[in-house]
């Protein structure tokens, strides 16, 4: 695991950092569990999976029967939960080695990118991105021919970190850097504020994880990413212990 800084522990719950810190105004839930709206993030995030209560506040937030995305825990279900899928992921954390630098082809994103955003995400599949996603930070793109073929922008906000993330280039245009190029410039507005870098890729994604390393980010820990739906039925009250 790499040594960065000493606020690193909230990287282990970005989430819930993010959610009860510089995305507070975002926040849905109280002191157990909190969450984004449905149309700006599908993150639910839990203070700390040692306090049995979170389960029923999980559904007291989100309701019966309903999907969520846990990221970053795999704790043992209660009767009557279900998991829908999991999945392996990497965390990774800027280093000394990296050279953000700005991309002076790059085009900031807004409300009337949506559309395009969205589509670009549709056609890559870089990870979750909500018509509102963008709100969470400072997004960038590539348009060629008027066409938005790549972007990439700014996620979770855990105090004194920054996620990039929505990664993103059209087949047809790789292999010309262009990803490199937008990770490096929202890396330099992330710094001049004076925060730090972070990543997180799927750990099968090996040739996107070689690229970050080779600019300059480093392994933290792997996570995982789980999807789960809460009872069924709103009388089931959920029990732990």
């Amino acid at each position: 695991m790499a040594s960065t800084s000493p606020s690193d522990d909230v990287l282990d719950n970005p989430a819930w950092h993010a959610l009860t810190g510089p995305h507070a105004s975002f926040a849905l839930g109280g002191d157990l569990v909190r969450r984004y709206p449905a149309d700006v993030a599908p993150f639910v995030a839990v203070r700390t999976w040692d306090d049995p209560r979170v389960w029923q506040a999980l559904v007291d937030l989100v309701g019966p029967g309903q999907e969520i995305a846990l990221s970053g825990a795999d704790p043992d279900l209660p009767d009557g939960w279900e998991e829908l899928g999991r999945g392996e992921g990497v965390q990774l954390v800027q280093t000394d080695a990296l050279q953000p630098v700005p991309f002076d082809e790059a085009i900031e994103l807004g409300a009337a990118d949506v559309s395009e955003m969205l589509a670009l995400v549709e056609r890559n599949q870089p990870g979750p991105f909500r018509p509102r996603t963008f709100e969470l930070g400072r997004y960038i793109g590539i348009r060629r021919d008027g066409r938005l073929i790549a972007m990439a922008g700014e996620r979770l906000h855990p105090q004194g970190w920054t996620e990039i993330s929505a990664v993103s280039t059209d087949v047809e245009h790789r292999g010309q850097g262009l990803a490199s190029r937008l990770v490096l410039d929202v890396a330099f507005h992330i710094q001049r504020r004076g925060d730090r870098a972070l990543l997180h890729a799927a750990a099968t994604n090996v040739g996107a994880i070689r690229v970050y390393e080779r600019l300059g980010f480093t392994l933290r820990r792997h996570t995982t990413f789980l999807a789960v739906r809460t009872p069924a039925s709103a009388g089931d009250r959920v029990l732990v212990g």
